[in-house]
């Protein structure tokens, strides 16, 4: 049996499921689609070096994924949410003749001009990419499972930011075979599925005035790991105007 309630029931003072969930959504105006680095990529400005520098970094969060999604399995005394979240291990790391999320990404590679190689071997990872990235794995495995799963909830703002790589990449950027996208087409999927079971649980866990605003501190942290590793990538490889 789960050890959440099965419906959410805030304390006196908390707030509802509905105004909660706004709040956590509000702070979609910190999510990295708005960072400098990701607005040129998305507008058509970025060069190729640009791309396969962002495609090369964010290799090294995509392999972390399933990391981090182990050890909120490692944490989880709920065998019902366990039963449910191993399948985002799965996703990454594919099963049967599922190639993966994480063979789909270097598939993205390959179709920027990237060779498996130095995809695979992190030469091109940043340290200010590492630096977040492990951070947030870090968090995963120190902190309660609730917490993680409620640090997972930038995904609430990722269908989004897949959908205008899906519409805007292949005018913009030609040279890119579409089967490279496949990524992106599978999280706009997933990524629902996935944003329901997380906010399920942060909705029913976090349900006092204390834990809501520490629900907000928490998905904030996440929305700065993501900004950091476009930082690091724009100090890089610049930013075209």
């Amino acid at each position: 049996m789960s050890a959440l309630p099965s419906t959410p029931q805030p304390r006196p003072g908390a707030w509802g499921p509905e105004e909660f969930e706004a709040r956590l959504r509000e702070r979609g105006a910190a999510y990295h689609i708005h960072h400098p680095f990701n607005v040129m990529l998305n507008s058509g400005r970025a060069s190729p070096e640009q791309i396969r520098g962002w495609v090369a970094n964010r290799y090294y969060y995509q392999i972390s994924i399933p990391i981090k999604d182990a050890a909120v399995l490692s944490n989880c005394p709920d065998r019902e949410v366990r039963r449910q979240w191993i399948q985002r291990i799965l996703d990454h790391d594919g099963h049967g003749d599922d190639p993966g999320g994480i063979e789909a990404w270097i598939r993205l590679g390959l179709a920027t001009g990237l060779r498996r190689d130095e995809i695979e071997d992190l030469r091109h990872v940043l340290p200010g990419t590492r630096f977040a990235v492990d951070a947030y794995v870090n968090f995963c495995r120190q902190r309660p499972w609730q917490e993680s799963v409620c640090a997972s909830l930038t995904e609430l703002f990722a269908p989004a930011i897949h959908k205008q790589r899906l519409a805007n990449w292949p005018e913009h950027y030609p040279w890119i075979d579409s089967d490279g996208l496949q990524y992106f087409r599978n999280r706009t999927t997933q990524a629902r599925r996935d944003v329901e079971q997380g906010l399920d649980i942060t909705l029913r866990y976090f349900d006092t005035p204390e834990l809501q605003q520490r629900a907000l501190q928490i998905l904030q942290f996440k929305l700065d790991v993501l900004w950091q590793m476009n930082d690091a990538m724009a100090l890089k490889y610049g930013v075209t105007p």
